[in-house]
């Protein structure tokens, strides 16, 4: 391995080279090989500069896919929720809205949310649906500036966890493979999507993987990066539920991380060693349920909470005992149970243009097949073979791995069937576990690793700025997305905005008829539509607008009006117009 691979996994195994001089002694002529080093020490500092330069630049071609994503996007699905509970947080301290998931994220987007100052309407009292709404359109805001501003703090977050990866794979075999990682990182469609909404899916698996880093970095300095590690896995179960799947094999990871610092070959010692292992993973646990506590008392120091009569489903069983036995506050654990209660509800799916009810095991792996570069798949698995084959790398491979493997198992037993967000945790790993296959020592892997490179490179920004919607090219690109998968995999409510655009500019004056999955309101954009459900079939007449997964999952009277109408246009690779 090079020297910085080398310094990685033991840096106590490379030491600097130094000079001894004696005192009052005079100094020695130059040799040939100092002169070499003087005459081309500035060349060498210029490329030192490289690094930072190019760590600057995806960082910044990914700010501007993520902006320029926020900024032409009406609010999806789920972000009303969340800035409309954002809100309420910081005007009435309350933990009313939304506690199927922890606070901790929304905190993050209610940091934009307080730079926006809206106006805040508490009066109006409804469930947390119509408060976001009603926050967005009806108390006198600008919906496309607090969305914004509620959507930065995320993408902040993004670009700083994308230093994490780049950091954790240049330790692992140096500056070169950091900057693949980083460049995997950069470039994925999904993580550009998610990262510049205001939701919590990015924000969890980005706590995730700066748990797991600082727990590999815990093997040389335990006791700085032991706390870190669980603060950051604290984030990361305070802000979705669904990490708690993860937290016994992080603990077992820092146990692990202690044992290796302080291995030692004595046979007295190994009791005492395995007893400080026990310890550093225990205050691994302890910080990350105090952050958790704590982010419910940045919101209400009071924890005042009591349901609705009903909010909170009874669970029985092992996920009734597992809920009951959180060390967290009640919120929490009733939060836990209604996560439960809709798992047991009746959920709907369509993957490769077949419409079905429940969920398939298989769906996730399907959909991120049909989401991820045809480039990233490939390096994922050649990294991921590399970290297991590798003497060198293997010792990373569980850090890496495991966590990935738990996560996406936990994942695919959801019966919600919604989208490739609920894995984004895999392109943060894999990007990391890519830097294996970058690693290796092979005079052919250079130029292969900067082909597969530049080839997810390209894909991505032929999407631009259609990250929600992307395939690859072997499933037919981004405009093909929605023949194979619907929700937020494609369509989230995210064009609407795009739609009064187009209608406006192309068919200004005609009758509309609009089947729209999304929170927002398309009256507020201009666009004046009826349900074309709600009339006879044969007085539908004009432009038919749905969308695609309203197309993905039509029944009945609406499958009929489509089969009998011709497409005529699209919007956003996520809203289809037909002509009747």
């Amino acid at each position: 391995m090079t020297r910085d691979r080398h310094t990685v996994l033991d840096p106590r195994t490379s030491p600097e080279a130094s000079e001894d001089v004696l005192p009052g002694a005079a100094p020695a002529a130059p040799t040939a090989p100092a002169l070499h080093a003087r005459l081309f020490a500035r060349p060498r500092r210029h490329r030192r500069l490289l690094v930072p330069l190019a760590v600057a630049a995806l960082l910044l071609q990914m700010a501007v896919a993520m902006i320029t994503a926020a900024v032409e996007q009406t609010p999806t699905i789920d972000e009303p929720v969340y800035v409309g509970t954002a809100a309420v947080y910081l005007h009435e301290h309350s933990l009313r809205l939304n506690p199927e998931h922890p606070p901790l994220g929304k905190l993050i987007i209610a940091a934009g949310v307080a730079a926006a100052d809206p106006h805040f309407d508490r009066r109006h009292d409804g469930d947390q649906g119509h408060v976001g709404r009603h926050l967005l359109y009806e108390s006198g805001n600008d919906p496309w500036r607090l969305m914004l501003w509620a959507r930065l703090p995320v993408i902040v977050l993004t670009l700083l966890f994308g230093l994490v990866v780049f950091a954790f794979g240049r330790e692992l075999a140096g500056a070169a493979s950091g900057l693949g990682a980083l460049a995997l990182y950069a470039f994925s469609p999904d993580v550009v999507a998610h990262g510049s909404l205001a939701t919590l899916d990015v924000p969890a698996a980005g706590f995730t993987l700066t748990s797991v880093w600082l727990l590999w970095r815990a093997r040389l300095r335990p006791r700085l990066c032991l706390p870190l590690a669980g603060a950051a896995l604290g984030a990361a179960v305070a802000t979705k539920m669904n990490t708690l799947a993860a937290v016994p094999v992080l603990l077992v990871l820092a146990g692990l991380s202690v044992w290796r610092a302080r291995r030692t070959t004595t046979p007295g010692a190994r009791r005492r060693l395995l007893g400080r292992a026990v310890a550093g993973a225990a205050m691994v646990a302890l910080v990350a349920v105090a952050v958790v506590w704590a982010s419910y008392l940045v919101v209400d120091p009071r924890l005042r909470w009591t349901p609705s009569p009903g909010e909170v489903p009874v669970v029985h069983g092992l996920r009734g005992q597992l809920a009951g036995l959180l060390p967290f506050p009640e919120a929490y654990r009733d939060g836990m149970r209604m996560q439960f209660g809709l798992e047991n509800a009746h959920w709907e799916g369509f993957l490769f243009g077949r419409h079905y009810s429940g969920s398939l095991w298989y769906y996730l792996p399907a959909a991120l097949l049909v989401k991820t570069p045809l480039g990233m798949l490939a390096l994922w698995a050649a990294g991921t073979v590399a970290l297991v084959t590798s003497h060198q790398l293997r010792p990373v491979a569980p850090y890496l791995l495991l966590p990935t493997a738990v996560l996406l198992a936990a994942a695919m037993e959801g019966e919600r069937n919604f989208g490739v967000r609920y894995a984004i945790f895999v392109p943060m790993f894999g990007a990391v576990a890519a830097v294996g296959a970058l690693a290796l020592r092979r005079r052919w892997v250079p130029l292969v690793a900067a082909g597969l490179l530049a080839f997810v490179a390209v894909s991505s920004l032929r999407t631009f700025p259609f990250y929600l919607p992307y395939s690859n090219e072997a499933f037919g690109g981004t405009a093909r997305t929605h023949e194979r998968l619907h929700d937020s995999n494609v369509d989230w409510g995210q064009d609407l905005g795009r739609l009064a655009d187009r209608l406006r500019d192309r068919y200004a004056g005609q009758r509309v008829w609009l089947v729209y999955k999304g929170s927002g309101v398309p009256s507020y954009y201009g666009i004046h539509a009826s349900d074309p459900r709600s009339r006879p079939e044969r007085k539908v007449r004009g432009l038919l607008v749905v969308s695609d997964s309203s197309v993905a999952k039509a029944r009945g009277r609406l499958a009929r009006l489509i089969h009998s109408s011709h497409e005529v246009d699209e919007v956003g690779h996520s809203i289809t117009i037909f002509r009747r």
